[in-house]
Formats: structure tokens, sequence, C-alpha cells
């Protein structure tokens, strides 16, 4: 009896130890309005080992813009190590007939607050290209993948 009480305890705090240590990963969504129209882009943690984590560049030019209507490019970049992210990147540009123009880059330091509100980690944005003031929208949160 004592025997099999121990071996229940054993596999509950073995139970409770691989709860604990299973971390969901970080998932980066982003909604972005144009004309209308919603696209929702997901980003995952970026392991870029060319360049070291703390620098400016890293996982800017590995990732590729997402094309929003013809009129803008959306780049979302989530930097950290193993699931714990240190750094969220936006990049906003707009079309010109000769090349994609940045319009805005924003960047996000940990710690983070992970949230099911669309906007919490950005706040709801409105952006206007130069020079036929084009409205692009875009707001941001994280969450837990599980």
């Amino acid at each position: 009896m004592y025997q099999q009480k121990i071996s229940i305890y054993a596999a509950v705090i073995c139970l409770f130890m691989i709860t604990a240590t299973a971390q969901a990963n970080p998932l980066l969504r982003c909604a972005v309005t144009y004309a209308g129209a919603t696209s929702q882009i997901e980003t995952r943690i970026v392991h870029d080992q060319m360049v070291s984590p703390s620098s400016d560049t890293n996982g800017a030019y590995t990732s590729e813009s997402i094309d929003i209507g013809g009129r803008f490019r959306f780049k979302a970049v989530m930097l950290g190590a193993g699931s714990q992210p240190d750094m969220v990147k936006l990049y906003i540009y707009y079309e010109t007939h000769i090349q994609p123009v940045l319009l805005q880059e924003v960047k996000y330091a940990a710690p983070f607050n992970f949230s099911s509100d669309p906007y919490s980690l950005t706040g709801h944005n409105y952006l206007y290209s130069p020079p036929l003031d084009r409205e692009l929208q875009y707001g941001c949160n994280l969450v837990e993948e599980e």
C-alpha cells in the first residue's frame, strides 16, 4: 500500500514537471487591412545563425515581405532563442514603379505579454503612402501556439 502511494505521487510529480517544462511556441499574429480586405499574417521565431542575435539586421534580410493589394508590403520578424521571443520587428513598405520604399520600421523588445486581443502588441496603426495617401491599417499580438 505504501509503495503504491509513492508510485502515484511520483507519477503525479513527473506529470507536473513535464507540463511545467513544456512550452507553447510563440506566434505573432498581424491583421493587415487595405482597401477593405484584411490579411492575417502569422510569424514564428526566426533563428538566423549567420548573424548574432543582438544584430540590428538579424532576420530582416532572410524573411520575406508579403504583398498587400499591390500597394504595400508587410514584413514581420520575430527573433529569439528557443521558444522565447527577444524582439519583434515590423517593416511596412509602399510600392513604387521602381522598388518598395520603407514607410515604417518598428521594433518591440522583450518582455512580451501574450494576449488574444488583436492589437495588444502594437495597438491599431494607420499608415498612409506618399503621393496618393493610400491607407494601410494593421495591428499585431503575440499568442502561444499549442
